[in-house]
């Protein structure tokens, strides 16, 4: 007897995946970007931990919060298409029929077969026919506002622990260069690990995602520098 095939796609990880990388990035980059341009002001390792404290919390709460709202609305819009389309099938099921057969037809289908393979799917499951093939709607992408909110939200602080900690036990004369080389390394792993989540090349995921937050740092280490501040 063979052995089932088994086949992993990485499109079921879209929802959590994509907000778990962009609050992890943006933990690490906002979080070490406040930290080198207040350190390069001068400020004390006490304000500096603060600074990082403060950033985290409200930085966690506000992706969770906004991850939350942007999913939120998919998921209202999704529902608002079901809803529609239930109301459709249960009003006209022939036109809806022919819509769906019109869909395979387009995809390659000869028109009996397609016209067959849509009275079969609707016959087993019309709402869910439609859902996936005319509104795009599947169970592995549908919007999950709490899932994305969550996975938002812990990896923001996750990411944000990294130049706080960095900070922490970087004595003061070198915690800017300490903090930009921990950052710049947490971030190649970041995008490394993400590329590897999506299926795409680890050197380009972690390079572009360490370009992008050493611009950031050195945008912050200028205005920073632009202050003499002496706590």
């Amino acid at each position: 007897m063979r052995a089932r095939h088994q086949e992993i796609h990485r499109s079921n990880r879209a929802g959590w995946l994509r907000a778990s990388v962009l609050g992890a990035n943006d933990g690490i980059v906002s979080i070490a970007g406040l930290l080198v341009g207040v350190a390069a002001s001068g400020a004390s390792h006490a304000v500096l931990l603060a600074t990082g404290l403060a950033g985290l919390v409200a930085g966690a709460m506000s992706m969770a919060a906004g991850e939350y709202v942007s999913v939120q609305s998919q998921a209202d819009a999704e529902k608002a298409d079901l809803k529609r389309e239930t109301r459709e099938l249960a009003e006209d099921p022939h036109t809806e029929l022919a819509e769906l057969a019109h869909i395979y037809v387009r995809r390659g289908l000869t028109p009996p077969l397609a016209r067959q393979v849509a009275e079969q799917l609707m016959a087993h499951d019309a709402l869910g026919a439609h859902a996936r093939d005319e509104l795009g709607i599947t169970d592995a992408l549908r919007a999950r506002p709490m899932q994305a909110a969550a996975a938002s939200a812990l990896a923001f602080t996750l990411g944000a622990a990294v130049p706080i900690v960095a900070v922490l036990l970087a004595p003061i004369e070198n915690v800017t260069a300490i903090t930009v080389g921990v950052t710049l390394a947490s971030l190649c792993v970041s995008g490394a690990l993400a590329a590897y989540a999506g299926g795409a090349p680890l050197l380009r995921g972690a390079l572009r995602v360490g370009f992008w937050g050493a611009m950031a740092m050195a945008a912050a280490y200028l205005i920073g520098n632009l202050f003499d501040v002496r706590v």
